[in-house]
Formats: structure tokens, C-alpha cells, sequence
């Protein structure tokens, strides 16, 4: 049996002032040297010393360029005059971690299709925090890349200006917001918490618990989750913090947690199938029968959860569309194509198996 979300969603792109996201291109139409001179007040040779020869330039001078460029988001040229070529064939695609399954496979489906248009795809690993992503961004743009792929929404005001400045296609993903920095493609983390609360209440759960990861798509599902049951009256959900990345220990040392606060004879919604198989071990490992006196929901649907046993239940989101719903809508950025849509959803569905 499987509970679904919404239709996804395509809402028309809004008018807007700035320039079209079809034409978004890196290289000479983004900031330029002469931007930041022209804000410093210097000439473009003494933005180019300070660059390269910061010892070599008057402490006031260096701290006008410094700050012209963290203004503008200017981001050096490091393939200045070594192209022969607008395009360096080369995307950028970014992932809080390279070890977590459930980003993997998006990022393999993505990299297969821009593959077959004649594209590499550089991966980079940003961690979980949102200030990690600055450096990685800054370092991926000195080198022109066509388009980035990011994973979420949520960055820093430092790593917007950078990447709109830069002014090359950009995906966001794993996510929705309703201002993209150029086109989204994901799913609503706050109706998939909301989806979780209805499916566990309806299948005559009362006592409810969580066990989730520390980072902030898991936290918004939770969140969404709690208020959904406490509209339902049920006011109290356990909960159990675990930090990143998720692994199965963790799973089992957050039921151990959980029960140990008095927790039992009810439901655990986790914020991954790892913790989710985590939690399962450690319920057997004490002789709880599942679902019987534990009933257990993952998110995710690994390759692994039809295999456990009992088989897990779980939040399936379908990760290869989305991956090539990404790479195609980057596709058609770097061609100039005006996008049908800037949100595109590809939802979710509730996949019930025996561990509920």
C-alpha cells in the first residue's frame, strides 16, 4: 500500500527584473575585474596585484579591493586566457557528504545524463553546516564551471552573492522554495513530516517518537511532523538527536536512548532507513517484536529496505528522476533555453512494508 503526494507541482516562472535564468552564462557576463575596480576606486592593474601579490599593495588599498569583492561576489578567473572556448564542459555538483546512499544515486543519475551531452561533472563534498559551503563554492567557480548542481536551499548570504554573481545555471535540489537562486527540484520536507504523522495516526498509533539526524532537512520534517500530531491530539513526541553523518550505530544508541527515557509500545519515524535499520537491530537485539511493539519508518527507501527483516517501511523519494530532472533542466540553461518552470516537484510516497 503506498500513500502519495500531490501532483508535482510546476508553477510558471515569475516575471522578475533581473536577467533571464535561461541566459545565466558564466565567464564574461558575470562580475568582471572591472566591476571591482570600478567599486574600489582603483585601477584593474591594482585589483589584479592584489590578487596575486597581496604584500606588494598599501594596507588601505588591499582592504577597498577585499571588500569591492566580497561585495560584488567576484570569484578570480583561474581559466583566464586558457580557452579557447566559452564553455569548459565541466559541472559542479555539490552534496553535504559523498558516503550518504540517498544522495548518491541522485548525483549517478544526474552525472549519466550530462555525461551523454558531452559533459564531466566535478563532485564536491560541502559537509553539513552551511558556512562549510562558502570555500567549496569560491573554489568550484575560480574554475568556470558550465552549471552547479547544490543540494538544498538553504545557504549563506556570502555563497548567494557568490553564485549570483557568477551568473552560470544553477539546480537546487532535495528541496522546495518558492525563490529559487535559478531552478529547484525536489520535494516538500515539511508534507512528508506532515504525510508521516497522518499514516502512523491512522494505522492507530498514539505513542509516537523520533529519531533523527542532526542537520536541517531532517529537523523540518520532524518539526512538521510534531505540529501535524499535535493537531491530531497527540501533544507529546519522544524525540532522540543523533549527529551526522547517520550510520547504524547511531541508529541503535537513539532507540537505546529512547527507551531509556520510558518510551515503549508504539512508533519510531527516523529520519533515514540507516538509523531506521539501526533502531530494527536494536529492537531485536532486545527481544522487541516488531511491529507488534515497535513499529518502524524510515526515509528514503535504500536499496536495502525490502531486504531487512521484517521488511522496512519507509518515505521513498524518487531519486534517479530527480537526477535527471536536474541534469536536463541544467541542460537546457546552459543552451539559452527559458525554462517551463522554476519549482519543479517531484513528490514523495509512503512505502508500507511489514516493520509497520
Amino acid at each position: 500500500m503506498t500513500q502519495s503526494s500531490n501532483e508535482p507541482i510546476r508553477k510558471p516562472v515569475r516575471k522578475s527584473t533581473r536577467k533571464k535564468t535561461g541566459s545565466r552564462r558564466g565567464g564574461n557576463s558575470g562580475i568582471t575585474l572591472e566591476d571591482v575596480a570600478r567599486l574600489a576606486g582603483v585601477s584593474t592593474i591594482t585589483v589584479s596585484r592584489a590578487l596575486n601579490y597581496p604584500d606588494k599593495v598599501a594596507a588601505d588599498t588591499l582592504d577597498k579591493v577585499t571588500r569591492a569583492i566580497r561585495q560584488t561576489g567576484y570569484v578570480p578567473n583561474l581559466l583566464a586566457g586558457g580557452l579557447a572556448s566559452s564553455r569548459t564542459r565541466l559541472i559542479a555538483a555539490i552534496v553535504p557528504s559523498t558516503t550518504n546512499l540517498v544522495y548518491a544515486e541522485t548525483i549517478q543519475y544526474f552525472s549519466e545524463r550530462l555525461k551523454e551531452a558531452g559533459y564531466q561533472v566535478l563532485l564536491g563534498e560541502s559537509g553539513y553546516p552551511e558556512t562549510s559551503e562558502q570555500s567549496l563554492i569560491s573554489a568550484i567557480l575560480s574554475r568556470r564551471p558550465d552549471g552547479i548542481l547544490l543540494t538544498g536551499v538553504h545557504h549563506s548570504m556570502d555563497c548567494k552573492r557568490l553564485l549570483l554573481a557568477a551568473n552560470i545555471p544553477l539546480v537546487e535540489t532535495w528541496d522546495l522554495t518558492s525563490t529559487p537562486l535559478d531552478i529547484v527540484v525536489g520535494f516538500s520536507h515539511e508534507r512528508v513530516g506532515e504525510a508521516v504523522a497522518d499514516y502512523l495516526l491512522d494505522r492507530g498509533y498514539r505513542c509516537i517518537a523520533s529519531v533523527a539526524a542532526e542537520d536541517h532537512r531532517a529537523r523540518v520534517r520532524e518539526q512538521a511532523m510534531s505540529n501535524r500530531l499535535r493537531t491530531r491530539g497527540v501533544e507529546h513526541v519522544a524525540m532522540s538527536k543523533v549527529p551526522v553523518p547517520t550510520d547504524l550505530r547511531r541508529g541503535r544508541l537513539g532507540l537505546a536512548h529512547l527507551l531509556d527515557q520510558g518510551f515503549c509500545d508504539g512508533a519510531v519515524s527516523c529520519s533515514s532507513d540507516m538509523l531506521a535499520h539501526g533502531v530494527l537491530i536494536e529492537a531485536q537485539s532486545r527481544d522487541i517484536r516488531v511491529p507488534e511493539e515497535l513499529a518502524i519508518l524510515g526515509f528514503g527507501d535504500q536499496n536495502f529496505a525490502a531486504d531487512t527483516h521484517p521488511a522496512l517501511s519507509t518515505v521513498r523519494i524518487d531519486r534517479p528522476r530527480m537526477g535527471r530532472l536536474a541534469a536536463d533542466a541544467l541542460l537546457a540553461r546552459i543552451d539559452g533555453e527559458p525554462a517551463d518552470s522554476q519549482i519543479i516537484d517531484v513528490g514523495f510516497e509512503i512505502i508500507e512494508r511489514a516493520t509497520t
